[in-house]
């Protein structure tokens, strides 16, 4: 969790409670992942990035999945009967009373708001003494949204939703994101006001914003720069929407960064990865979370990179190539063909086609470690555990399972017979 630098203590609640039926999943909608992270888990993490001192998860149905992702790195409030986000803040009011500062408003099912987003939402509110400050949108169509309602001054004066609004209600394109970020106080005091006297029997926390402003609160709005960040997930569809929108975004950020992608749309690369400059990711390359990369290095296409890999300088990992926990030191080569895995590779190395490291003995993942300078021939079965030395060569078509010294050539494979054909 990074420090909070806010001059007032910052709580996030994260409304974790839906049903998500569209999804038409035996599971959470909220455990359903996009780049192999969890939707209400990316949500705790913004929560953590923004600098939260605490942080509450609302949840409800399927709950037992939800705590099973996000375990004790939250406290948990729940709702038994979904009557609405007004309710569902409610019932964490226990986590609120007798504290003092600022609450955000987040949900389980909205992951990939930025965090440098929300920390403008928070700064806002607490330079401008505001007792609600609202995370708006501006779509050239709204239909479907509430719309802001503002005064002759800008001030917010309401929020209506859309089947509320009048004809002239409806021409108004800021939306409500349903972000929020309160008074810790008078958000308490605003909910004792908040009643169920509409269409659908439900407790509303946009209800909170005309109450404060009948009370002559000061409230006002940050306007996302970027619409796509505050798009929620209902269905699959809209699953898929949003890890194309996380995929460009990432690989935006890398070649901004002095990174070559040939093809964004065939590239996918996780969080959490560190690519140096001029490198080039060709086509249909997948880089998993946790991995380092350095510069000047060539990567693909059709590559496969899982967690925790370690990359130096002016390495190429050429076609159809699986890394898995593996370190490799520069300039080394691994051009096509071969699952590397549990390994430590040093430098200016030459892997050969074919070649694998037989990582797995049924019980126990095993280590295989290659020095400096090694040339290891196309078709070599590596049997971990095992150990290389500096400049050795392994013969094409071996299969190694004892330690080559440092300068040593190592040969295992049957020795030829030519034996004559029988003949019909």
């Amino acid at each position: 969790m990074e420090f909070n630098d806010y001059e007032e203590y910052v709580i996030t609640i994260i409304m974790a409670a839906g049903k998500g039926t569209r999804m038409n999943s035996a599971k959470s909608k909220l455990v359903h992942k996009i780049y192999g992270k969890e939707l209400v888990k990316r949500v705790v993490e913004l929560a953590q990035k923004i600098g939260s001192d605490e942080i509450v998860a609302v949840v409800g149905h399927l709950r037992e999945q939800v705590q099973e992702v996000l375990g004790d790195s939250v406290k948990y409030a729940y709702q038994d009967e979904l009557l609405g986000t007004g309710h569902a803040v409610m019932q964490a009011k226990k986590y609120l009373k007798g504290k003092k500062g600022k609450v955000v408003i987040l949900y389980g099912d909205v992951p990939i708001i930025r965090p440098e987003t929300l920390k403008n939402l928070i700064n806002k509110s607490i330079k401008n003494k505001e007792y609600a400050t609202l995370l708006t949108a501006k779509y050239e169509n709204p239909t479907g949204y509430g719309r802001i309602i503002r005064d002759e001054g800008g001030n917010i004066k309401a929020i209506v939703e859309e089947k509320d609004a009048d004809p002239l209600q409806k021409k108004i394109k800021e939306i409500n994101s349903g972000i929020y970020c309160f008074d810790i106080e008078e958000l308490l005091n605003a909910l004792e006001k908040v009643n169920n006297n509409n269409s659908q029997g439900e407790y509303y926390l946009t209800d909170v914003i005309k109450i404060m402003n009948d009370e002559g609160l000061k409230t006002g709005a940050v306007i996302v720069e970027d619409n796509t960040e505050i798009l929620g997930v209902n269905d699959r569809s809209q699953l898929e929407l949003l890890t194309r929108v996380l995929r460009m975004r990432i690989n935006s950020e890398h070649m901004r960064n002095g990174v070559t992608i040939e093809d964004s749309n065939s590239t996918y690369i996780y969080d959490d990865v560190e690519i140096g400059m001029d490198t080039v990711i060709h086509p249909n390359t997948i880089i998993k979370n946790n991995v380092i990369i350095g510069e000047n290095c060539e990567i693909g296409p059709n590559s496969y990179i899982r967690e925790n890999c370690n990359i130096a300088n002016k390495v190429k990992v050429g076609s159809f190539v699986e890394l898995k926990k593996v370190t490799v030191g520069d300039g080394t080569k691994i051009p096509h063909l071969s699952y590397l895995g549990d390994c430590e590779i040093g430098k200016n190395g030459n892997v050969g086609c074919g070649t694998i490291t037989c990582n797995y003995d049924g019980k126990n993942k095993n280590k295989t470690i290659i020095g400096d300078n090694a040339f290891i021939g196309s078709n070599v079965n590596l049997v971990a555990p095992v150990a290389l030395g500096d400049d050795v060569l392994i013969a094409a078509g071996s299969t190694i399972t004892d330690d080559v010294e440092t300068g040593k050539m190592g040969i295992a494979r049957e020795r030829q017979t030519n034996k004559d054909r029988k003949k019909k």
